[in-house]
C-alpha cells in the first residue's frame, strides 16, 4: 500500500481518521489475528493461543509510571487469570529489545509483545491505538476459547484500569457471576 505525504493543512480531520480515540472491537467481533514479535528472536501468534481464553492488554509504553503499575497488577493477580483458564499478553508500539529489559525490571512473565513495526499496526486493528500520541490506547480485551471477543474496555491513558473487569469478564465466561 503507498504512503502518501501530507502537510499538516492537508491533514485528514479526526473524523477522517477516526479520531484520536478509536473505539475498541466490541463483543461479538471475532478477534483480528496477528504475530507480533514477543523477544528478539521470538514470535507469537494469536491463533497459538486458541482453545483457551485470552486478555489482551494493550498498554501505551514501557517504563511510564501508569503502564508499570497496570503491568506489574497483572503480573499480580496471573494466578487468578491462569485459574479461569485465561492466558495474558500485553501489547504495545515498544520494540522487543524494549520489552524484555522492562520485563526483567518489573519480573514479569506473561508475554508482552511489539507492535513496532508496521507500528500499531495490531493496535489499529483492534481500535486500540492513539494516533495523537503515536502509541496503543489502554485498552482491554477479554477473547473466548474460539478467537471472539466477549468484553472490551478502553481507559483514559492517564488511567490505570485495574484487573476487576478483567476478572468479572473471565468469571462471566464460567457461567460464576460476582
Amino acid at each position: 500500500m503507498p504512503t502518501e505525504t501530507v502537510s499538516a493543512s492537508e491533514k485528514p480531520s479526526r473524523a477522517e481518521e477516526g479520531s484520536s480515540v478509536m473505539e475498541p472491537l466490541r463483543p461479538g467481533t471475532a478477534a483480528p489475528d496477528f504475530t507480533l514479535p514477543r523477544t528478539p528472536d521470538q514470535k507469537l501468534s494469536l491463533r497459538e493461543l486458541r482453545g483457551q481464553r485470552v486478555v489482551l492488554a494493550f498498554y501505551p509504553a514501557d517504563w511510564s509510571p501508569v503502564c508499570g503499575d497496570q503491568m506489574s497488577l497483572y503480573q499480580n493477580v496471573l494466578a487468578e487469570f491462569q485459574k479461569l483458564k485465561a492466558a495474558l499478553v500485553g501489547i504495545s508500539v515498544d520494540g522487543a529489545w524494549c520489552h524484555a529489559a522492562y520485563a526483567r525490571h518489573h519480573r514479569i512473565t506473561f508475554p508482552l509483545l511489539a507492535d513496532f513495526e508496521p507500528k500499531g499496526g495490531v493496535s489499529r486493528s483492534y481500535g486500540a491505538y492513539s494516533p495523537e500520541e503515536g502509541v496503543s490506547s489502554r485498552s482491554l480485551f477479554v477473547l473466548d476459547e474460539s478467537g471472539v471477543v466477549r468484553w472490551s474496555y478502553q481507559s483514559p491513558m492517564a488511567i490505570n484500569p485495574g484487573a476487576d473487569g478483567i476478572l468479572e469478564a473471565l468469571e462471566s465466561l464460567e457461567g460464576v457471576h460476582p
